[in-house]
This record gives structure tokens, sequence and C-alpha cells, in this order.
């Protein structure tokens, strides 16, 4: 049973056959682009589960700037490739948007191990149903990680999709921000809780008043 596809975004041939190598002895499928443009219209036809992308990209869409394009126009996982050093670079990916990140030369096995993690945290099982909220205006389908409100989609990045599953999974039940972080981000998530909020505020802003969510001030959220 395919446990979903990988898109490898690698411009180094061996590289990236190795990676494909490892990928597909763990059970994925594997795409692969070794430039930005042809990654953006392989994952637009394809929606992998997940995006593994070199920053260093030749060309004029490199790393960060597909990863800016995909975080515009959806929420798929994306683990970086990196050979800078440097943690400003690292840093600047994982604001982007980046769940995860690699520096070469990296073990291709701790790459499977990252995107199992990654997975993990971000996706939900292939089998499970879709989820109506406020009467069917609004349809979560977490086997394709697709929100539609009013049949119309909307795209969502990966932590917004993520705690507007766990608000679903939860309704009518105040919910924490350390409960949101812990259910939406994972356990093993550090940062600001107020993240939540501003997400919460981009959930409202894409969903609009389909959304019955409430504010409970100095304890959390509860979606109604």
């Amino acid at each position: 049973m395919s446990a979903g596809t990988v898109l490898v975004v690698e411009d180094d041939e061996a590289i990236a056959g190795l990676v494909a190598l490892y990928l597909q002895r763990a059970g994925f499928g594997v795409l692969h682009a070794d430039d930005g443009e042809t990654a953006l219209a392989l994952w637009r036809r394809d929606h992998p589960r997940l995006v593994v992308v070199d920053i260093g990209l030749p060309g004029a869409t490199d790393g960060l700037d597909l990863c800016r394009r995909l975080r515009a126009e959806g929420g798929t996982p994306v683990i970086f490739l990196t050979a800078r050093s440097d943690e400003v670079d690292r840093v600047l990916g994982l604001e982007l948007g980046a769940d995860d990140y690699l520096t070469k030369p990296f073990s291709p096995r701790e790459l499977v191990a990252r995107v199992k993690a990654v997975l993990r945290r971000t996706g939900l099982p292939a089998a499970s149903p879709v989820t109506e909220l406020a009467g069917g205006a609004i349809q979560i389908d977490p086997a394709r990680r697709e929100v539609r409100v009013g049949g119309e989609p909307v795209e969502l990045t990966t932590r917004e999709f993520n705690l507007l599953v766990a608000l679903g999974d939860h309704r009518g039940i105040v919910l924490s921000r350390t409960q949101l972080l812990e259910l939406a981000w994972g356990a093993d998530w550090y940062g600001d809780e107020r993240t939540v909020d501003v997400h919460v505020a981009q959930l409202r802003k894409k969903l609009g008043t389909a959304l019955d969510l409430a504010t409970l001030r100095g304890v959390g959220y509860r979606l109604d």
C-alpha cells in the first residue's frame, strides 16, 4: 500500500536519485523536478503529500521562492534541503512555512524519518471521512487536505488546516491556546502561543461568517 507521493525538487541527479530510492523503499511514490517552475507544475497537477525542496535551485525560482508560491496556493508540508549552514537561512526557510530542514550532506534514512514525522504531525489517514461544519457550508476533506466553503475551494496553509481540523474534531468544547498548539502544531513545537490567534484570524478571514468560532477571552476558542 502506497504511503502517498513525495515531490523531490533537487537539481543534483545523484542526490535526487538516492532520495527517491530510499523514499520508494519506504513505500512512497516519488515525483522529481530539477527546477522550481517544473516543480510547481507537478505540484498543481498531482497534489503530492509532501515536497522536499533544495533551497539552492537554479533558475529564477529558487527553493525559497518555490516555498513562497506553494504557501500562497496551498498547505502541502515542505522540508528544505540546504548546503548553507548559517542560522539566518534556516530561520527564513521556517518562517516561510517550511515544516523541517536538513543540511547537506545528510543521511537519506534520516530524511525518510523526517518525512514520516512531518506527515504524522500534518497528515491524517486517507480513510478519514469528510467533515461538515455550519450545516455543510464548510467541508473539510482530510484525505485530500482540502477545504470548501459553499462548494468553492479555499486554500489554507498546513497549520491553518491542522488548526481547523483540531477545532472541528472538538466542536462545542473550549480549547486553550496550549491545547490547540499541541493538537495542530505538535507537542514538540516551541514558540509563542499567540501564534494561535494569528492563525485563527486567518481562518476567519478565509472562511468568513460560515465559521462559527467563538473567542473566550483569557480561555481560548470554541467552534460551535
